[in-house]
């Protein structure tokens, strides 16, 4: 493990801290180099209030990620509005079998089956 991904993991453990987010999002796409319009940690809160949705096991930008995520992937398709996308964040994020750090580590598991280079002192 790189002395840089060591440092982030003791300072984040396994979940995305708001430069690692935006690294992330910004790879985002819907197919034929279609962007992603994001949403920010604050407008996923506010998703999430405006539905009724609480979490329980979310660190620092890891629901924003998920939400992020699923409005690449799944959002007008399998999810078909934001009040499924809510829910979808709290499935994925309260999943009664995850484990701690299952967001993070299923992304990082991504990265490096595709090949993509991250600068931890970056996202330090």
């Amino acid at each position: 493990m790189p002395d840089a991904m060591l440092s982030y993991m003791r300072h984040y453990g396994p979940h995305f801290n708001r430069k690692l987010f935006e690294f992330a999002v910004s790879r985002m796409n819907k197919g034929a180099g279609k962007k992603v319009p994001t949403i920010t940690k604050d407008q996923t809160i506010d998703l999430l209030l405006r539905y009724g949705i609480e979490l329980d096991n979310d660190q620092l930008y890891d629901s924003s990620y998920v939400a992020n995520m699923c409005i690449a992937d799944f959002l007008e398709s399998s999810i078909p509005d934001e009040a499924h996308l809510a829910r979808y964040v709290k499935d994925v994020i309260d999943d009664p079998d995850g484990y701690d750090g299952i967001v993070f580590n299923r992304w990082y598991a991504d990265m490096c089956y595709t090949g993509v280079a991250i600068d931890w002192e970056e996202m330090l």
